[in-house]
């Protein structure tokens, strides 16, 4: 499996490509539709999901707009719906303008531990803590994970919004971290890193 990063947006969010020969799945789709469209193209893929890490705009929002050409769903976790239904407010909040935005149309929860997308085989763990509804895919025989903003190099997603829960981001994170120490971590944002890399995050932070 070949992984392809791309640091989207105003806010720069990872969008990561998935591609198991001429097969593409989306992990964040971010929030350029039209640079990801055009990619897609240029690279001949044929799309064949997209996964959200959480409902955050600056990782979701291109996802409508995508499956306007693309029939497709966006897999995510029940519990971050809400964010999700209430992406163009948030987009406005952080950005200070308001955005066009084309809500999901498509979406399918995730609520499978074990799942398989076409030649795509992995794990969703449940993460909540950064959002009640974050997860992260887990490949096991890739030995790589995409922790959305549940997990950075060096850092850790926040806490301070109405919604986040500090107890359950700590069980999340000790969760996390009892994966094989060599499984490379792809955050939603920044550089990649590993397992072993994070095995000292909790010492950095109040939890």
């Amino acid at each position: 499996m070949k992984i392809k990063s791309y640091s989207l947006g105003q806010l720069q969010a990872n969008c990561y490509f998935l591609i198991e020969e001429n097969e593409c799945l989306i992990i964040d789709p971010a929030d350029e539709a039209s640079f990801i469209l055009e990619e897609l193209q240029k690279r001949k893929l044929k799309l064949v999901g997209m996964l959200a890490t959480h409902g955050h705009f600056d990782h979701v929002m291109a996802a409508g707009e995508i499956q306007k050409s693309f029939n497709i769903l966006l897999h995510v976790s029940k519990n971050d719906i809400f964010l999700i239904d209430r992406l163009g407010k948030t987009a406005e909040y952080f950005l200070g303008y308001s955005p066009m935005v084309i809500k999901p149309i498509s979406i399918k929860h995730l609520i499978e531990i074990k799942m398989k997308i076409r030649k795509f085989v992995f794990n969703c763990l449940f993460t909540p803590g950064h959002t009640p509804g974050s997860v992260c895919f887990y490949f096991p025989k890739e030995k790589v994970i995409f922790t959305g903003d549940t997990l950075f190099k060096g850092g850790i997603g926040r806490y301070d919004f109405t919604y986040a829960d500090k107890k359950k981001l700590k069980d999340s994170l000790n969760n996390l971290l009892t994966l094989p120490k060599d499984t490379i971590v792809y955050p939603g944002h920044g550089d990649k890193s590993t397992i072993e890399e994070e095995q000292n995050i909790l010492n950095l932070f109040s939890l």
